[in-house]
């Protein structure tokens, strides 16, 4: 079991900076895969990016952040981030933590909602033009 905390989210302007935050507390196993996802009003969940705790494989981004936002994860802390740069007003949504146990067969994260167990209540991001 995990329960996942985020912070840092905030009314920005576009072109600005922002690092979320998602605290981890509990059992590290539960937190083996670990994601970022986001909702706007009146959209689906989408999940925005992704890596395995061990960093064995290459972590995973949306077409839409690729190369302005940035997964990262201490373990030491058991806390994972998500760097965002160059922000821009569809970025607009709540954004949530999530995590899951290592499953057989499945090698690397993924980006997918229905593959994680475990989420945070979100923290809500806000990108004006």
């Amino acid at each position: 079991q995990v329960r996942l905390v985020e912070s840092g989210g905030d009314s920005v302007q576009a072109g600005e900076s922002l690092r979320l935050s998602c605290a981890a507390i509990g059992s590290p196993f539960s937190a083996h895969y670990m994601g970022w996802f986001r909702q706007a009003p009146g959209k689906e969940r989408e999940g925005v990016a992704c890596l395995r705790s061990d960093a064995a494989y290459n972590n995973s981004y949306a077409d839409s952040v690729e190369g302005r936002f940035t997964i990262s994860k201490d373990n030491d802390k058991n806390t994972l981030y998500l760097q965002m740069n160059n922000l821009k007003p569809e970025d607009t949504a709540m954004y949530y933590c999530a995590a899951d146990r290592p499953r057989l067969g499945r090698l690397r994260c993924t980006r997918d909602v229905a593959d994680y167990s475990y989420w945070g209540r979100g923290t809500p991001v806000t990108v004006s033009s």
